[in-house]
């Protein structure tokens, strides 16, 4: 019998398995080297691609989102207030604020974004305002600073404006006389004041409550009155005049909610005074002032309490200094007319440019 290795059926087996295995191995690497020249012809398909796309435009939507730009908006003055004449303000070299356009040129109405209305002028001209429709997406704001004792035709407003500017709290655009921020340096000295009690009024009227609270607060305590109602400032400058004083009267000529004016923040706080104010209720006024900033009439039951805490503020250094050391911490800004108004306008107009709404409750907002 013949013993040959090759003939032996498990030998024939084992032989045709290593053929197969052979087979597959060789299979694999052609699949391999298949796959890295597919990877390799779509890396450099990606390359020419970029190569030949075109160079990304200043005005892309794609740029703008990488530089977070403001859109730009045009927004057009229907009428100055009161006859203001100040050069239109740069709101980017001013107020830092980019994109804006500002322009009172009527004939750009069909293309701006927004218009301003001034409540006051409004009032005397009411058939001048726009007649042609109203562009797409344009917005109009209402700008008014007066309180609503000074602000007639409300009622007629409703369905007119998307935007409200004022000095209320709740306002779309709002812009308070005046507000407190933080400190960034020392805080001046206070001289030393000689003059007790000042108030500047320029427009005395017998039927305002200040006037009526005034004639029985000088039963009391000296006051001295400056203005078309009394002596002339000194330089012609209220806050000369006042920076003399120890108290300033901020008494508004109308009590309304948040109308809180220049009496307080330029008259008063600018110049150094403490504050005896008549206005909105204390819980108001706390809402802008640390309570200890200023001293509210309806703290005392008549003017003779009022009188007497004065003077007794006067004889206690210490006790008075304490209205004064909230400047420690916070400087006073005063909101510039009419500048900082149109910037900030525009910058709302900004704010809410996906913003579709129409404002229909403007009287009773605003007079309550």
């Amino acid at each position: 019998m013949r013993t040959d290795d090759t003939s032996h059926p498990t030998s024939r087996n084992g032989a045709h398995r290593q053929k197969q295995c052979r087979v597959a191995l060789s299979s694999r690497r052609s699949y391999r080297w298949v796959s890295v020249l597919l990877c390799g012809c779509i890396v450099v398909l990606f390359v020419l691609t970029l190569m030949y796309l075109p160079p990304l435009r200043e005005d892309s939507p794609t740029h703008a989102v990488v530089r977070n730009e403001p859109p730009g908006v045009t927004l057009l003055i229907w009428w100055r207030p009161y006859g203001s004449r100040e050069p239109l303000p740069d709101c980017a070299a001013r107020y830092g604020i980019q994109g804006c356009t500002l322009t009172e040129e009527r004939l750009a109405y069909d293309r701006a974004d927004a218009v301003i209305v001034h409540h006051a002028e409004l009032m005397r001209n009411w058939s001048a305002l726009p007649r042609a429709p109203r562009p797409p997406r344009q917005k109009w704001i209402w700008m008014n600073f007066e309180s609503p004792s000074h602000s007639g035709w409300l009622a007629g407003l409703a369905g007119l404006f998307n935007l409200t500017m004022s000095y209320r709290r709740g306002s779309d655009i709002f812009m308070p006389y005046g507000y407190l921020q933080p400190r960034g340096g020392d805080a001046p000295q206070v001289r030393a004041r000689r003059g007790l009690v000042a108030w500047v009024v320029s427009n005395w009227n017998e039927q305002h409550e200040r006037v009526q609270y005034f004639k029985r607060l000088r039963k009391y305590i000296q006051v001295d009155v400056f203005g078309r109602a009394g002596q002339d400032l000194i330089s012609d400058s209220v806050t000369r005049t006042i920076s003399r004083y120890k108290f300033y009267l901020a008494f508004e000529n109308s009590m309304h909610t948040d109308y809180i004016t220049e009496k307080l923040w330029k008259n008063a706080l600018v110049s150094g005074a403490v504050p005896v104010v008549l206005g909105p209720s204390r819980e108001n006024y706390e809402l802008f002032l640390p309570a200890d900033a200023f001293v509210h009439v309806k703290d005392f039951r008549s003017p003779l309490g009022l009188a007497v805490y004065l003077k007794h503020l006067d004889r206690h250094p210490a006790l008075y200094q304490r209205y004064l050391t909230w400047r420690r911490r916070y400087s006073v800004h005063v909101t510039s007319f009419w500048a900082e108004h149109y910037c900030m306008a525009c910058r709302g107009v900004q704010a809410s440019r996906h913003q579709n709404k129409v404002v229909t409750d403007l009287a009773v907002w605003f007079e309550s």
